[in-house]
């Protein structure tokens, strides 16, 4: 308990910027990143001292129901945004860019970036793709604006992958994305995420690469890891992939609280007579 209790002592109490994620690559110490999407749940683990809090596209999954992260837009990430960047104090905040609002036209995606950045108050935005995308990562940048990098399984292509299976088992595939985790640094990416490829292929390219790397499904060799906060907390009882760790069973939790509550209404016994006026 101690040990938990250093985590929010002293020197950790610092607002958590890229310098900061950069400050604990260099010394060996691992970044902790959760998704979040709302006041309430922001305030908590921002509370707890998680060190990034990323409003994700996947609130398109876990929000709304959608099947994939392609339609959610712009305006709902600002929503979103705002929302949680209302209640952090300590965390850094990274906004993910939509799908749709920066590839194929650098100048719209400079403009999107901006507009996200103005109406939100975010401390970073994150897109992904690597060669692919890096004039809009240079563009970005040259505006002023942090941007974590994401390569390997990258939801948004999901239609052109075809499968959320393992990427970049393969050499060549392998390859690229270290040479585009290389670009991406180049380019002025403050960090990388690292989503679902094997973990000595993630070790090579945290080993290469000076700017920090958050791993999803990538082994333990990364310089911090992500998950979506309601898989972890077992609110999400139908996503089960390798990569994750369930700390909670919030689901049942509430359903039997849920019918608790029901249960108390439906024979009287709430409200009592102390809850009463």
């Amino acid at each position: 308990m101690e040990q938990q209790k250093g985590y929010l002592s002293s020197d950790n109490k610092r607002k958590v910027t890229t310098h900061r994620l950069l400050e604990m690559k260099q010394r060996g110490e691992k970044i902790s990143m959760l998704t979040a999407y709302d006041y309430s749940m922001a305030t908590v683990i921002d509370q707890a001292g998680i060190d990034v809090i990323l409003v994700g596209d996947s609130a398109s999954n876990v929000m709304v129901g959608n099947t994939t992260t392609l339609p959610i837009t712009v305006d709902q990430m600002i929503y979103h945004g705002k929302a949680v960047m209302n209640a952090v104090k300590r965390a850094m905040v990274v906004i993910d860019m939509p799908f749709g609002s920066y590839q194929g036209n650098p100048h719209e995606a400079v403009a999107n970036a901006v507009r996200i950045m103005k109406e939100t108050g975010a401390d970073c935005l994150k897109l992904e793709g690597g060669r692919e995308i890096t004039e809009s990562v240079k563009l970005i940048l040259s505006a002023g604006i942090p941007l974590m990098g994401h390569l390997g399984l990258m939801p948004q292509s999901i239609n052109k992958f075809g499968t959320y299976a393992v990427r970049a088992e393969e050499e060549a595939e392998a390859a690229r994305l270290l040479d585009d985790a290389c670009l991406l640094q180049e380019a002025g990416c403050c960090s990388v995420v690292l989503e679902k490829i094997p973990a000595q292929l993630a070790k090579k390219v945290s080993a290469q690469l000076v700017i920090p790397t958050i791993g999803i499904g990538a082994g333990p060799h990364v310089d911090g890891q992500v998950l979506v906060m309601h898989d972890m907390l077992g609110l999400n009882k139908g996503f089960s992939p390798r990569f994750l760790r369930r700390y909670a069973s919030l689901f049942d939790e509430i359903t039997a609280a849920v019918q608790q509550y029901i249960h108390d209404v439906k024979t009287a016994d709430f409200p009592s007579e102390k809850e009463s006026y």
